[in-house]
């Protein structure tokens, strides 16, 4: 069983929003404070994309099939969780923190283990694969303690 001990940094993130906090207590009670704040403007992929799908032959036919248009909107949420990874390595490579939980909907939480130098991997205590980014910091409290306690 993992416990968040006083000191032990617990990021929640999501595509376009992340919060750093720090367990100022044990993990008994733990009371998360915001150390950090990032965000992002991210609009919905329709309002990023310039054109509509392309269109090409198959050959001699007269067949065209469509292209898939680049997700900027998807683009933009991996350069966010790539963005987190470094901000992570810039801090643990300071010494700023020795044990860190990291909250994140499945598909950010793959992309930041991608990103994530072996530096912070090695201090990661649990992953925690959920949005709670739209959480108040008392929940986020309770699901935590009770994510790392099963």
């Amino acid at each position: 069983m993992t416990k968040l001990t006083q000191g032990t940094w617990v990021l929640i993130a999501d595509g376009e929003k992340a919060l750093f906090l720090e367990n100022r207590t044990d993990g008994e009670d733990p009371f998360l404070e915001v150390i950090r704040e990032e965000a992002q403007e991210n609009p919905p992929n329709r309002e990023q994309a310039a054109n509509r799908r392309g269109r090409f032959n198959d050959g001699p036919s007269v067949h065209r099939s469509a292209v898939d248009d680049t997700d900027w909107h998807q683009l933009s949420k991996d350069r966010f969780a790539g963005d987190l990874s470094d901000i992570l390595y810039r801090r643990a490579h300071a010494g700023d923190f020795d044990r860190l939980v990291v909250v994140a909907p499945p598909g950010t939480l793959g992309q930041m283990r991608d990103d994530l130098h072996k530096e912070v991997r090695d201090k990661i205590i649990g992953e925690v694969p959920k949005t709670l980014t739209n959480h108040p910091i008392d929940e986020i409290e309770k699901i935590v303690k009770r994510e790392l306690a099963s």
